[in-house]
């Protein structure tokens, strides 16, 4: 079993990290800010760290005999990055780059990296092998490969061993409903308030979306194995619609979507969807949620919070 550390532990994908290094029997170190009550589940090889990451201090100190080191930290969403890139430069992109410092300095064997399949841009009407050269054309993709970059420089140049995973659009349980990131759980809140939802451009902008719990299983059921390449995309391979969103929705909600229409920014690509052949092929896993399952499953999750809110 493995010593882990998991930075953005309380967030939406990290805390689901969490559980399912837990529950393979690993020691966990839970990395974050945890302003809020802890999302991830009790278990007596989790122990719970409050730091910052902007902080030095706080992430040497966390670090300290750790074998892997889960970087699924982020303090910009696409829309805070496109707004203020210069803010993602000093934060996520600086602080990794000292961050992979202090991983050499403590001696840890390995990083695992969550980029996202927003990387390729909109120069692949296909769906998108890590192999396709990444042209992002927004700020936080832009961020994510840079460091993706930086990954490969301490490995070529310190031996520091890593891992990044190209994660298309997850949805599930835990994702914030107060975000200005993933369309699900925002579009189900709007509709939890019969509030009209915004849709940018004429709904048919897609992307690969994958159920979060798969995600993590997949990610955590391969990360310390010997892998035969530095980048794996994980997603569901297809590519959805806003508009089929929309209609999946409106039948586990039951309830009719009301729109209202805006025009997408420039810098947002149409359609993503990946090619995950390459992570299937080398390690024999797969999604196995569907994605009316995922959806009924994370609308229960948002009835759910909305629900404890009034009680």
């Amino acid at each position: 079993m493995a010593s882990c550390l998991v930075l953005g532990a309380n967030g939406f994908i990290g805390s689901h990290i969490v559980d399912a290094l837990a529950e393979k029997g690993h020691t966990v170190k839970a990395f974050g800010r945890h302003s809020k009550k802890v999302v991830y589940k009790d278990y007596k090889n989790v122990q719970t760290i409050h730091g910052d990451f902007l902080n030095r201090s706080d992430t040497r100190h966390a670090l300290a005999g750790v074998d892997y080191l889960f970087h699924f930290i982020s303090t910009t969403t696409p829309i805070t990055a496109d707004s203020d890139p210069q803010i993602d430069i000093e934060t996520n992109i600086h602080r990794t780059v000292e961050l992979l410092g202090e991983a050499i300095e403590q001696g840890v064997k390995k990083v695992v990296f969550a980029s996202t399949s927003s990387i390729y841009g909109a120069t692949y009407n296909k769906p998108c092998t890590e192999d396709d050269v990444p042209l992002p054309v927004s700020p936080y993709a832009i961020g994510k490969l840079t460091i993706e970059h930086y990954l490969r420089y301490f490995k070529v140049k310190y031996g520091l061993d890593s891992v990044t995973f190209r994660i298309s659009n997850p949805y599930g349980e835990r994702q914030a409903l107060n975000s200005k990131q993933g369309v699900i759980p925002i579009f189900m809140g709007r509709v939890y308030h019969n509030k009209p939802v915004t849709v940018l451009g004429d709904g048919t902008m897609a992307r690969d979306y994958i159920y979060v719990e798969d995600a993590v299983s997949m990610i955590t059921s391969v990360f310390d194995k010997r892998n035969q390449h530095d980048v794996y995309n994980i997603g569901s391979g297809k590519s959805i619609s806003v508009n089929e969103i929309i209609e999946n929705i409106q039948s586990v909600s039951g309830t009719p979507v009301k729109k209202k229409y805006e025009s997408a920014p420039p810098t947002f690509v149409h359609t993503v969807s990946l090619d995950t052949s390459r992570f299937t092929n080398e390690f024999g896993l797969r999604p196995t949620t569907d994605l009316e399952v995922g959806m009924k499953a994370t609308w229960r999750y948002v009835t759910d919070q909305y629900e404890g809110l009034h009680a």
